[in-house]
């Protein structure tokens, strides 16, 4: 069937069709001076088509305000377009900082422009839990709730009894309904997440009972409560359930009995990640536990949590997916893997017949510095545009069929609004669509750059904020053979010009440019740097204090 829709000066023709190569999400489109044919299997192609149509048109339609164009144009295009992956997944922290209902269709309102489908909704840590479960309600009238603190997560002050805990909230029922409607109604599957063992801090402050170690619990403000160190962590405040406790299973029970009434989508997320095992080793019913299923070791602990909330899970109806920790325990090869360790976890979770949505911290973190540290909130590592644009979804050697796709995520310690939010996620989150949309071979770097520098002109209009970290500098710092510190600056993008000064004075484009290393002169105290292109300014001013790039000091 044929629906024609008149714009006025032309005709839109929408054509559902028969054709294997573009699936259920893909389409074909083609812009004649007249006409607007879309043609596509399912009403998915259709949606994503003019979600293409929408960024062919001039990039004042972007603008909330109103624009008085005498006509709209779109250039003539034919174009076949069709995704690699069906899982093209985003995931939202909700719960270390509170994000409300509107925000949440915003950020899906994002997402979906640039074609991802699946929404993974990061409900419960230990800094909030984030859904209403009826038969537990001191999950959301206590663990909904926490001291505001602003600063360094995990350097904020630890609360105090007289500081008001109003800091927080949480979905009701009707929210979730809601938001599942408005994702669907916009071609996105939502992945609810029930983090645990680990990450409970928030579910103990409710149930405290449900700890391997008796004491009061709280909801975890921005407080250091584990410690990360020589590859490994452990916890200063036991943040797990306790899998030795019965009553632990029957409280998730009751959870999970009311998650998956309120979403339909086939995966539920069980966590696993980052589970501090050091208090399970002093509890004596962990021990009698180990002794009783005949564990050797105290990591097998987690693997009999998994299987047991895994078939809490599938007794419903669902299908289980957890981060790649879940694996250290021997898990069924019916749970799904989510890899954020790297790709080893995806890579051998593959190679025992899991389904794996690949989402390794190195490359599609989106929550970690994206330029320098001496420009960038400081987080604990970095994620550069090209980095991101790297990624790889299937590994090598890794039979394609068991990678389901992959998928951006984005944690919240430190993103406290919206538009840090967005400087966060653009243009990173471009780099991420692209590798799960575009066939491998298709990409190409210098092209995707000129793409999204037209894409910002339109987020420009949208008032939208994003990242201009890929025109900063990139700093290698050596010492010369009479001890002198030499700097050495690139980007990630080609044309840049970086113009820098020694003397505390504010560097323009008529200011010295670096063609080259540069040694920096003994008594300097400040390094100042900015980038031009074709006399544009293209960077933030950047300061950088000498006994600072004393630091970055590496040998030759």
């Amino acid at each position: 069937p044929v629906q024609e829709g008149n714009t006025g000066s032309g005709t839109i023709r929408i054509a559902f069709i028969n054709d294997q190569l573009i699936g259920n999400e893909g389409y074909k489109l083609e812009v004649s001076p007249n006409t607007i044919q879309i043609q596509a299997n399912k009403p998915a192609g259709v949606f994503y088509a003019f979600q293409t149509l929408l960024q062919l048109l001039p990039k004042e339609i972007e603008s909330a305000r109103a624009v008085t164009k005498e006509s709209w144009n779109i250039p003539a295009v034919n174009i076949t377009d069709y995704p690699r992956f069906g899982w093209r997944g985003m995931m939202f922290d909700v719960s270390r900082h509170f994000f409300n209902k509107d925000q949440v269709k915003a950020f899906i309102d994002d997402m979906v422009k640039y074609k991802f489908n699946l929404f993974h909704f990061h409900l419960t840590d230990d800094q909030g839990w984030r859904i209403e479960i009826k038969e537990l309600p001191k999950l959301t009238s206590v663990g909904a709730w926490r001291v505001e603190k602003t600063g360094q997560f995990l350097r904020l002050s630890a609360p105090t009894d007289d500081e008001p805990k109003d800091y927080g909230g949480f979905f009701t029922h009707d929210d979730i309904r809601e938001l599942v409607k408005y994702a669907g109604d916009r071609f996105v599957n939502v992945l609810p997440e029930i983090d645990v063992p680990g990450h409970s801090m928030a579910f103990l402050a409710a149930y405290p009972e449900l700890a391997c170690t008796p004491g009061t619990y709280r909801v975890n403000s921005g407080e250091q409560f584990m410690v990360w160190e020589k590859g490994g962590f452990y916890g200063l405040t036991d943040n797990n359930l306790c899998p030795a406790n019965e009553q632990t299973y029957a409280y998730l029970d009751k959870v999970f009995t009311e998650v998956v009434q309120l979403f339909p989508f086939e995966y539920i997320h069980i966590g696993g990640d980052e589970c501090a095992t050091n208090f399970w080793a002093k509890s004596p019913a962990i021990k009698q536990l180990m002794v009783r299923e005949k564990m050797k070791s105290i990591h097998e602990v987690q693997g009999y949590f998994s299987k047991r909330v895994s078939k809490i899970v599938e007794s419903k109806g669902k299908k289980v997916i957890g981060w790649d920790e879940i694996l250290e325990g021997g898990v069924d090869k019916s749970a799904a893997i989510m890899s954020w360790r790297g790709t080893k976890g995806g890579i051998e979770a593959a190679k025992a017949g899991h389904e794996v949505v690949m989402s390794p911290s190195s490359h599609v973190y989106v929550d970690l510095m994206q330029g320098d540290a001496i420009i960038e909130p400081s987080v604990y590592s970095t994620v550069r545009l090209k980095k991101a644009y790297d990624f790889e979804p299937v590994p090598d050697g890794v039979d394609p069929k068991f990678i389901k796709g992959g998928q951006a995520n984005l944690w919240t310690e430190q993103i406290y609004n919206m538009r840090h939010l967005q400087y966060m996620l653009w243009p990173r989150t471009f780099a991420v669509s692209e590798s799960l949309w575009s066939q491998a071979k298709q990409k190409n770097w210098n092209n995707f750059v000129s793409r999204i520098e037209t894409h910002f002109k339109r987020f420009d209009v949208a008032e939208k904020k994003y990242a201009p970290s890929m025109y900063e500098p990139i700093f290698k710092v050596t010492k010369d053979a009479k001890g002198l510190l030499v700097v050495q600056m690139t980007t990630e993008v080609e044309g840049i010009d970086l113009h820098y000064s020694f003397d505390n004075s504010f560097p323009d484009q008529f200011y010295p440019k670096s063609t080259g290393p540069l040694t920096v002169p003994k008594d300097a105290t400040n390094f100042r740097i900015v980038s031009y292109r074709n006399g544009v300014k293209m960077s933030r001013d950047i300061l950088f204090p000498v006994k600072d790039l004393e630091k970055r000091v590496v040998k030759n």
